[in-house]
């Protein structure tokens, strides 16, 4: 009986394996920079920013050299970051329940040689708003701005890579 139960387990590991090697499923990859991004000058409209600081430090762990301009080398221009607020849903007081964050990003890469890209993108966000527990949601709100600045930093990152 033991045995069958071995022989059934490793009939249905192959058969899920085979699934999913069928259906196109891979790990991704860790993806590199090209050639030509690996060194970059990177320069924005607000260079004291919590997301250039955040996209600074991601692109030095994906071991891209941060360089003074230079006319043969890629420039990253990063415009300022958008935070709009919208309301979701309101408590029977009339009082704010939930608003919708949205957070845009906006950059342009120029390589030498090679048109300008212009990219843009949002990520949006639902946070719970609690006018009794005010501080603690402004703490809250500050923790998930901080997180979707690391979250747009690594997308930059990707998408050069990309590129």
């Amino acid at each position: 009986m033991a045995a069958f139960n071995a022989i059934k387990n490793g009939l249905a590991l192959v058969l899920v394996c085979f699934l999913i090697t069928s259906c196109g499923f891979h790990l991704k990859k860790a993806s590199s920079m090209p050639d030509n991004l690996k060194q970059l000058t990177l320069v924005g409209d607000d260079e004291k920013s919590a997301l250039f600081e955040s996209l600074k430090n991601e692109l030095r762990a994906s071991n891209v050299e941060l360089i003074s301009a230079a006319k043969d080398k890629a420039l990253l221009y990063l415009y300022k970051e958008s935070i709009e607020r919208q309301t979701l849903s309101l408590f029977q007081n009339g009082q704010v329940a939930e608003y919708e964050l949205a957070y845009g990003v906006s950059y342009v890469v120029k390589r030498p040689g090679e048109k300008a890209i212009e990219k843009r993108f949002e990520l949006y966000r639902n946070y719970q708003d609690d006018p009794d527990h005010a501080l603690a949601k402004a703490k809250e709100l500050e923790l998930l701005i901080s997180e979707i600045r690391e979250q747009a930093s690594r997308r930059i990152v990707r998408e050069l890579s990309q590129l």
